[in-house]
């Protein structure tokens, strides 16, 4: 049995990322750059309007004080137009500045009088509420990084250079495996001793809240054999298979010698805390294995805080749960030796750990917006004492 620190630095060194992909921009949003991009034009290419009023010579204006209107320029214009001295153009936002001038006045700065323009800005500069050209980006200059998060700016931001394609870390496919002869499907009637089967659906919903891609369920019975045909199927398939129930050491527990006759090698099982003890990491190649404990407190736990991890690691971005420290709203015994995951409610300011933390009992999860972290050194937490929480999806 090994520490939680030591269980989350074995998953960091046995997960890499996966090989890139490319794929068109839009479908790239929320993935992770493979590779650095460089600008292929300048942004603008032109001298640009800021805003709409009149096209200006500066030193026209200085010189001569009311200038001609000559015309107008509207944005997507595309032929060449070069101002003459003692001119301006009527010029609207996002036009080329004309050749000839380089400064743009704001409209409501201006009076126009039988087509003579006079200028009432104290406060006007040369220049003036015009986009030089590369003033966004320059021809080559480095527009992202590797490893940069494709966000919805990112993309317009790359669609405003020109790009089309990237080539990115892709999110892993992920298959679930449930196991357990006492599984029934919800809606069917409950026959006595069964229970109905709920940590599918509540993986599944967790990945879709991440927009991680479910490959497939797979339901099995408690038997070694069938556990194993389907778990090397699902290995070929999933880049990481989520395994639920049958990791303990009962004699209807085949997880772990299921991954081992499909050539799967233990990484590590057993983590010392509560809950999700029995937990087991397997690899197999770079497909990744995860016995998770059956109860269901325990597999979002698990989920939580394992297989987030090394879902982070294979696509290059980081679904970690966030950190901070708030004082609790009342006193938390536990034992030394062991990290206990508590489900909590964090109001902004204190944290509250939930009544029903047994492991079997999902009610209050699903009221918790928080797990509350207790190390394994603590043994005693007084109330409005500062507790690391890790706040959930919402």
């Amino acid at each position: 049995m090994i520490t939680v620190t030591a269980a989350k630095e074995l998953i960091r060194t046995n997960c890499q990322a996966l090989s890139p992909v490319t794929m068109p921009l839009l479908q790239a949003a929320g993935k992770t750059l493979a590779h650095d991009i460089w600008a292929p034009n300048d942004i603008p290419a032109f001298p640009q309007s800021s805003m709409d009023g009149y096209a200006i010579s500066y030193k026209s204006w200085k010189t001569y004080g009311l200038l001609d209107l000559f015309g107008e320029i509207a944005a997507g214009r595309g032929d060449s137009i070069e101002l003459p001295d003692g001119k301006a153009f009527r010029i609207f936002t996002g036009a080329p500045v004309p050749f000839g001038a380089d400064t743009v006045v704001m409209q409501e700065k201006c009076r126009v009088v039988e087509d003579e323009l006079s200028i009432d800005d104290p406060s006007l500069k040369a220049g003036d509420n015009v986009r030089p050209v590369g003033s966004e980006i320059s021809k080559g200059a480095l527009a992202l990084e590797k490893g940069t998060l494709l966000t919805p700016a990112a993309i317009g931001f790359l669609a405003g250079i020109g790009i089309t394609e990237v080539s990115i870390y892709p999110s892993p496919s992920i298959s679930i495996i449930v196991t357990g002869n006492e599984l029934q499907t919800p809606g069917n009637p409950l026959s006595y001793g069964q229970v109905y089967e709920s940590n599918s659906l509540t993986l599944s919903a967790a990945l879709q809240q991440l927009s991680l891609h479910l490959k497939e369920t797979y339901r099995v019975e408690d038997q070694l054999e069938t556990l194993t045909k389907t778990l090397g199927h699902a290995i070929e398939q999933s880049d990481i298979v989520l395994i639920t129930g049958g990791i303990s050491v009962g004699d209807y527990d085949f997880t772990l010698k299921a991954a081992m006759q499909c050539g799967a090698e233990t990484v590590f099982h057993k983590i010392k805390q509560k809950p999700g003890k029995p937990i087991l990491f397997a690899k197999k190649g770079t497909k990744l294995v995860f016995g998770l404990p059956g109860n269901p407190a325990s597999v979002l736990t698990c989920f939580y805080e394992y297989v987030l991890l090394a879902i982070s690691m294979l696509q290059n971005r980081s679904v970690t749960l966030a950190k901070k420290t708030a004082p609790l709203e009342k006193e938390i015994k536990k034992p030394a030796g062991i990290t206990h995951y508590l489900k909590g409610h964090f109001n902004g300011t204190t944290v509250l750990p939930l009544d029903g933390q047994e492991s079997y009992k999902l009610n209050s999860f699903a009221k918790a917006n928080c797990l509350i972290m207790l190390p394994e050194e603590v043994t005693q937490c007084q109330t409005g004492e500062a507790a690391e929480i890790h706040l959930l999806p919402q």
